[in-house]
């Protein structure tokens, strides 16, 4: 057990750290400002809050089609409306996904070396990579 101890040290060293209020900070950059943003955007987006906001949305533009004689404009309300969202969603999911797998990469970065340091293993690219006669007996065992 004690080798995952350390390792939990190591991924919860790796987590990027809340930000204090210190004075005399400086405001937050806007990349950082926009990843608050895309983060939280994500989180909404995610609840049924938001699917139910989108439902209620189309369904009222539905209802409103007699109102508006299925009209070219009305039609154009939610072609243009969907794309809008839809480029700007997708700008947000991806910068929340960048995220996430930047957070992923550290934390796995810290458990191999967590591990490294406890078997005093040293990386060599050429350890990794399988010789031909292993493939082969790999693919002896997987015909069995």
């Amino acid at each position: 057990m004690p080798r995952w101890n350390a390792v939990s040290k190591l991924i919860r060293a790796a987590a990027p750290q809340p930000r204090s209020g210190q004075p005399g900070r400086r405001p937050p950059s806007l990349e950082a400002r926009f990843q608050t943003f895309s983060r939280r955007s994500a989180d909404f987006t995610s609840k049924s809050t938001a699917f139910t906001l989108a439902l209620t949305s189309l369904l009222v533009w539905a209802v409103s089609g007699p109102l508006f004689h299925f009209s070219d404009g009305w039609h154009l309300v939610i072609n243009t409306g969907t794309t809008i969202v839809t480029f700007l969603i997708m700008f947000l999911i991806q910068n929340a996904e960048n995220e996430d797998t930047r957070e992923l990469h550290a934390k796995l970065d810290a458990v191999i070396k967590a591990l490294r340091a406890e078997r005093n293993m040293i990386h060599d690219p050429e350890l990794l990579q399988p010789t031909s006669n292993e493939i082969g007996e790999e693919m002896r065992l997987g015909e069995d």
